[in-house]
């Protein structure tokens, strides 16, 4: 009797053993998941960064030319501001898109001024945002793939038991709400 007992109490030792390192195992791929999603929103941040910096020196060129467009100039400014100061990702988020939409809003403008089209330096902080805008297009790509496998995980039997568990909690997407903001400012003239 005392030999079954102690095979029983080490067979639900090795039970409890695998039980544990199981978990350890979903918890694991979770967290390599979370950091993989934060990390790709890094990449996503880094360019939102060099357009946020772009802004004030394409502002500053339009006002030159445009002095009567004041509206669309403090827009741009107001919408940089706040996506500068935005907080949790789904406020940067809301708030890029808004930003998107005024700078749209101020190329369209600036196609009303022939000199301004042709100013160099306008040229070249036109040629940069266009860039930055398909470097953050690529990024956000990126972001909503690593964020969908994330999500993924979270919901899949037994993971989203262990992610309960553990309050993991679902990655928001990044897209764009209004149709007008799908599109990226227009940059060429």
């Amino acid at each position: 009797m005392g030999i079954l007992l102690l095979v029983s109490c080490g067979a639900l030792v090795l039970l409890a053993l695998l039980v544990g390192f199981w978990l350890i195992g979903l918890y694991n791929t979770l967290a390599r998941g979370r950091v993989a999603v934060q990390g790709a929103w890094s990449d996503i941040e880094v360019q939102l960064k060099r357009r946020h910096d772009l802004i004030p020196n394409l502002v500053e060129t339009v006002k030159g030319y445009a002095k009567h467009e004041r509206e669309a100039l403090e827009a741009v400014i107001a919408a940089r501001a706040r996506a500068v100061s935005a907080g949790p990702i789904d406020a940067k988020i809301e708030a890029e898109g808004g930003l998107t939409q005024a700078l749209g809003r101020l190329m369209a403008v600036a196609e009303a001024y022939p000199d301004l089209k042709a100013n160099t330096n306008f040229l070249e902080l036109q040629g940069e945002l266009a860039s930055t805008e398909n470097i953050i297009g690529g990024a956000r790509s990126r972001y909503n793939n690593t964020t969908g496998g994330f999500n993924q995980t979270l919901v899949v039997f037994p993971t989203n038991l262990v992610a309960n568990m553990f309050g993991f909690k679902e990655m928001p997407f990044f897209e764009v709400e209004n149709a007008a903001e799908r599109t990226a400012p227009q940059v060429k003239f």
